[in-house]
């Protein structure tokens, strides 16, 4: 009897996100697949584009396993990258187009990527690293016919039309081959590749779809940057279920009501300040809805307060949580019909937990140093880990990073969190951000919801500054909403009335916070700039050791 290849075996296949877009492009060939300002595509046009990309990419010498890097906003362009480059066999690297050329460069080199896809109005960060490039030596730029060329090299529609339309052999002869890389924040030193399977993509674009309750009739509003885990893997999953992607090239609050209104938009994905940005612009107010629109949200843990607003204004809120070494999203607040019946307060403290792992994913842990799990009290803290289908194959280039993270046999995230009775986790700070005073250990994300539900706050952001006698004390930093005017003193009153006295922040400053791309505050920013000219904390380097047990 004739053995069966792997490839060929009669009851497998080997798990790629391409499919989807072939079944789409089958199912609902003149279906609208991306809408972009005036533009848009059927299924058909976008499988016919991306075959293009791939036949293109090839023809400019892009080989099996080759890195081909995109700095693009969220247009159609980017989408086509998550099928075009792994169509040719290459592996995406998308890169974040809120950085420095130095950083870009740092990437660019450091992944290897042959060729680079850059959008106009980015080709200026791009123009000064040309001559540090190790690799990169083909440009193309995504610009419009009438503008002339601002790098060296063809634009985006002449480069695709010297590939043809015709389908490509099939470059994946194992689901674990790399699919993209995608570079973390770097916030602590050179950012480091994160590496996506065909496996991981497609089980965790399935997981979107059900978690999310994606449908042939969905029309997403692309608000998240595709080039966060590549989307949080919608890129993916919209296309599976045969979805319309609305391309945004900008998040802009009174744009983005506009077009949900227009568009009859179903679901976005954003992180909390998103959320806040959204629900207070005036258009939230005169915004009405075509039809149920489902908000899945992460990056930060979202506070009750604006859980409370986004629900209030008609939306069905998701919370999920994740991290760029898994895929985006791992687990969610699975809800429970018969927390239905609960008071809005109740239901949005629930919801701001972090949850249980996805379908496709393995059962998350919250375990202490020697790698037991915490008992299920939902008081005592631990470090957050998971394996399984939607951890990252590891760090590209980094075998000791990798080893690192993996440690024990489980991807450490360096989240502290708790297990509460039911089983769902809820995050209480990063290992790095929880606040140590007195020998108490102080939650940061615990002080950020109570002062978030101030009625003169927007946003919020704790981190431990120095105190002499203490060691380190919270300190909040607030952005009022518009208007509004709160003064240290009524924010660290209102702060009393309900956290422990010692928990309570002994200074405030009002103003911007630093954000990163995807939304998150950069907590770092503030840390560095407050301890700067501390040699080291003042109970960790030769000061006097605080006392404990103080009634602050």
């Amino acid at each position: 009897m004739a053995t069966e290849t792997r490839a060929t075996v009669t009851y497998r296949t080997l798990l790629s996100p391409l499919r989807f877009l072939e079944r789409s492009a089958d199912v609902f060939r003149d279906k609208p697949a991306v809408v972009h300002a005036d533009r848009s595509y059927s299924y058909a046009q976008l499988l016919a584009r991306c075959r293009r990309l791939a036949n293109a990419l090839r023809h400019a010498g892009v080989e099996p396993g080759d890195r081909v890097a995109f700095l693009c906003p969220n247009t159609p362009e980017m989408l086509e990258a998550h099928y075009g480059v792994p169509m040719a066999g290459g592996i995406l690297v998308a890169i974040n187009t809120r950085l420095s050329s130095e950083e870009i460069a740092y990437i660019l080199n450091h992944s290897g990527s042959r060729l680079l896809v850059v959008h106009r109005d980015l080709a200026h960060v791009v123009e000064p690293i040309r001559d540090v490039l190790d690799h990169t030596r083909t440009f193309v730029t995504v610009t419009d016919a009438a503008e002339p060329e601002l790098l060296p090299g063809a634009s985006y529609e002449a480069f695709l039309a010297t590939g043809s339309e015709d389908p490509l052999p099939d470059f994946l002869e194992d689901e674990e081959q790399t699919i993209s890389i995608n570079y973390t924040s770097g916030t602590t030193g050179r950012p480091k590749g994160v590496m996506y399977t065909y496996r991981g993509a497609y089980l965790n674009a399935l997981g979107e779809v059900i978690e999310a309750g994606l449908t042939s009739d969905s029309v997403y509003l692309w608000t998240l940057p595709m080039f966060h885990c590549n989307g949080w893997c919608y890129t993916w999953a919209v296309t599976a279920v045969g979805g319309t992607h609305v391309c945004l090239d900008k998040f802009e609050p009174a744009t983005a009501w506009s077009i949900i209104q227009q568009r009859a938009v179903s679901h976005f994905c954003g992180a909390p300040t998103v959320l806040i940005a959204l629900a207070n612009d005036p258009a939230a107010h005169s915004a009405k809805l075509q039809r149920p629109l489902t908000v899945v949200t992460a990056a930060a843990p979202p506070s009750p307060t604006i859980i409370g607003q986004m629900e209030a204004l008609g939306a069905r809120i998701i919370h999920v949580y994740g991290l760029t070494e898994t895929y985006g999203p791992y687990t969610v607040c699975e809800w429970q019909s018969r927390w239905d019946a609960l008071e809005p307060p109740q239901r949005a403290r629930l919801k701001a937990r972090q949850g249980v792992g996805y379908v496709v994913a393995d059962r998350v842990r919250v375990v202490d140093e020697q790698m037991n799990d915490v008992p299920a009290d939902g008081e005592t803290m631990g470090e957050v880990v998971m394996h399984g289908n939607d951890v990252m194959k590891g760090y590209f280039d980094q075998p000791e990073a990798t080893a690192e993270a993996f440690r024990g046999g489980w991807f450490h995230s360096g989240d502290l969190g708790v297990m509460h009775p039911d089983g769902y986790i809820e995050l209480r700070d990063r290992a790095k951000d929880i606040i140590i005073s007195g020998g108490e250990n102080i939650s940061t994300i615990e002080i950020e919801r109570v002062i978030a539900g101030h009625p003169d706050v927007l946003e919020v952001a704790i981190v431990g500054v120095p105190d002499e006698k203490w060691g380190e004390v919270p300190k909040a930093f607030v952005v009022p909403k518009p208007g509004a005017n709160p003064s240290a003193e009524a924010i660290i009153a209102y702060c009393r009335q309900h956290l422990a006295h010692f928990k309570c922040p002994k200074h405030v400053e009002l103003g911007e916070l630093p954000k990163t791309s995807t939304g998150k505050v950069q907590k770092y920013v503030l840390r560095e700039r407050e301890w700067k000219g501390f040699e080291s904390r003042i109970y960790g380097g030769g000061g006097k050791q605080p006392t404990t047990g103080d009634d602050r």
